[in-house]
This record gives C-alpha cells, structure tokens and sequence, in this order.
C-alpha cells in the first residue's frame, strides 16, 4: 500500500492506492484490481483484464479441431460442458451436420446440469462473502452429485472434455439415468433449504441490495449477456432469441431483474436454477431414441472395438485425432447460453486442417470491462460482492 497526492478541484487531497489482487483470497482468482481509495470509498478502480496470459486462442489455431475441446474446458471451468458442446456446435455448423434429435436432448441434459453447477458456485460465494459460510458448504455436496453424473458420462469431473464433434462418445448407461433421477429428486429439497438460509436472512440481504447496481442500458451498452443483463432487467436469453440443440422443444421461464444489483444477480441465477430442473426434467421425459452421434464418418470418432480389430477404422481414428482430415472453407459464428452469458464462438476456415481464425466471445471478458463503473462510491466489501455476483472466471478473460 502507498499513498500520493492528487490534485482535484485545485484542491489538495490525499487518497490511497491499494492494490486488491492478483493473489488476494477475496478475489477468488487471479485478478489485479488497483484501487483508488478516499478512506474506505472507492474513487476509481482500474484492473488487469488477462493477467494470466494463456493465449488459448492462438493456440486453438495450431491445433486440429478435435483438440481444442480441452481448450474449452478451460474457459468457464465451472461449467465446462457448455463450452465443449458449444464447440462442437460450432464446427458441426461449418461441416453442415444435421444432429440427430437424441443428441439434442441429450446436450441439453449435460449443459443445464452445468448451468446448475455454475450457479451453485456464484450464489453460494457470495454468501461466503457475507459472512454466511453454512450455505456453501451445505450446497457444495449437491455440486457434487452433479460430478458424480459427469464422471459416469465420460469418466472427468471438473473438466470434462465431454462428447464430440458429431455428437457423443457414448451412449448413457442405466446408472447414468439413475443418477440424473435422483438428483431431480433430492436437490430440490436441499435447494430450498439453501434458499431458505440466504433469502430469508436479512444480514445476507442488507449486504446485497443495492450494491454494485448497473442500468439496463448501461449494461447493454458495454455489450452484457445472460444473468447479469437479465438483472437490469433485459429478457435476453440465447436459448430463446436463437435456439439451438432443440432448446425450443422446451417449456421454461427466463427470470428477470430491475436493478441490476448484486441481489437482482442473486435472485436470477436463483430462479435459473428451478428453470434448469424443468428443462432437465422435460428432456429425461421426453427423450427420443435413436443414435447418440450423426453420421459423419470422416469427423466423428469410431468405436473403439471397431478401432481394435478392424484396419480401416483405425487409419480413420488416426486421421481424425491427428488432424488430417481437411475441413470446408467457410466462415461461421455460433452461442450459446453459457452460465455467464453468451458464449459465443467465430471461426474461419480456409480450408486446411485447424482453424485459420478462430475468437472466442468470452462473456466474463465483456462484463467485466464495466467494474470501475459499477464499484465507484462503494466501500471494499460492496466491490468484492460485486465481484463475486457478476460471476467473473479468470480463464474467460484471456485471450
């Protein structure tokens, strides 16, 4: 910490610099933010947007396709699978793949049960940064029901690495479907016993109200998407405005803020989770049948038993994991709704191997630009909650 003089207004007044970040535990992750402080008031704020330096994009552009599913899973890592199937959405989309229904809904059971793993870490942290350190760790063992799904799908956790371009690697398993099934049952009594500890406890609501409040226009302005443009109250969903993976099959409500405050944040990603369930809950229902991948032979990986005793389809396993199979020209851009916002991926092709342009539209990256406008006046304490209740990911931030 250091002090300077700053002259405002010809005035002489001593303000302090304090760097909050790259390290600090409030932070929860790495982030540089140097703030100007008037005693305890935030005069202005200005952070490091990519201090980690990972390049990921650059990367992705020397690699073939298939490789840059683990490049995903280190986007928003708490919800992981949404920027693997929007990945693979992508690339489907420029080798023109129809999808069977069954792959669809099969998607959409993995990313919501993401979206419910995502919210779960926002929502309870910001409770942790109220003081309220019971809720955390009460929801923290429903989190990991949602892990022990994943990992009877594909064998990871945390970062997935899940299905692949032209659909999944395998088909569901019964204990698979036993799983899902007993989450949908036990989780909402464990929910509304965490709702219960937070949105009935006034400390946790004085805390949060009116904190870190951003307008609608304002947030549309700096280019926000999902929960935190929701709660300026703008009704913008990916899933509804371009649907995709059959999201338009579904029957489910999008909430929607006022104030665009830290409890507005709280209370959408609240809502989005009971919305998750439904969704979930419609696709088990309804699932069709049929096959788990598309027919694309040149992209989509064969059977491993097939890969083990037939020549041809091991030349093929070989040629798609390395990259040897030349994808269309062309130029594309694909979203998704991802737990922060619009996920979106732009990729241009000339023809080869991997991509020849490829950006990632990291909705943590955009939103967070708007930080020292949403602190400026507020205490320390208000600029961690705001923080914590716009969902920042430090691995969204690089590019």
């Amino acid at each position: 910490m250091q002090n300077e003089i700053i002259d405002i207004d010809e005035k002489h007044k001593e303000y302090t610099t304090l760097n909050l970040g790259p390290t600090h535990p409030a932070t929860h992750g790495i982030f540089q933010n140097v703030l100007t402080m008037d005693g305890e008031i935030i005069v202005n704020s200005e952070q490091t947007v990519g201090y980690i330096h990972r390049a990921f994009e650059k990367i992705a552009e020397h690699r073939p396709f298939y490789q840059v599913t683990t490049l995903t899973d280190r986007l928003n890592y708490c919800s992981s699978p949404i920027n693997n199937m929007g990945w693979h959405m992508t690339v489907e989309k420029l080798l023109g793949v129809e999808m069977p229904k069954r792959v669809d809904y099969m998607r959409v059971i993995i990313m919501e049960l993401a979206r419910i793993s995502d919210h779960i870490v926002c929502n309870s942290v910001i409770g942790v940064d109220t003081g309220a350190l019971t809720p955390f760790c009460f929801i923290f063992q429903d989190r990991e029901k949602i892990y022990d799904i994943f990992e009877q799908m594909c064998g990871a956790r945390l970062t997935t690495n899940i299905g692949r371009i032209g659909g999944l690697d395998r088909d569901w398993n019964d204990e698979v479907y036993r799983l899902i099934r007993k989450f949908l049952k036990e989780f909402p009594v464990a929910f509304r016993q965490f709702t219960n500890l937070l949105e009935r406890n006034r400390i946790f609501l004085d805390r949060i109200t009116g904190i870190g409040p951003i307008s609608a226009e304002r947030a549309l302005n700096y280019g926000f998407a999902g929960p935190n443009l929701r709660a300026a109250g703008v009704d913008y969903d990916v899933r509804v405005a371009t649907p995709y993976s059959s999201y338009q099959d579904f029957d489910f409500k999008i909430p929607v803020g006022t104030n665009g405050d830290t409890y507005d944040r709280f209370m959408v990603r609240q809502g989005e989770i009971w919305e998750s369930l439904r969704i979930i809950e419609q696709a088990l229902e309804n699932l069709p049948p049929g096959k788990f991948f598309a027919e694309v032979p040149e992209f989509y990986l064969p059977p491993k038993e097939d890969v083990y005793n037939n020549m041809e389809a091991l030349i093929w396993h070989f040629k798609i994991v390395m990259g040897e199979t030349d994808v269309p020209k062309g130029e594309v851009y694909h979203s998704v709704e991802g737990a922060n916002g619009e996920l979106g991926y732009y990729l241009v092709s000339d023809g080869g191997r991997a991509a020849y342009r490829l950006h990632f539209r990291r909705p943590c990256f955009i939103y967070y630009q708007a930080f020292p406008e949403m602190v400026k006046g507020a205490v320390i304490g208000d600029a961690i909650l705001t923080m914590s209740s716009m969902n920042v990911i430090a691995g969204e931030l690089d590019g």
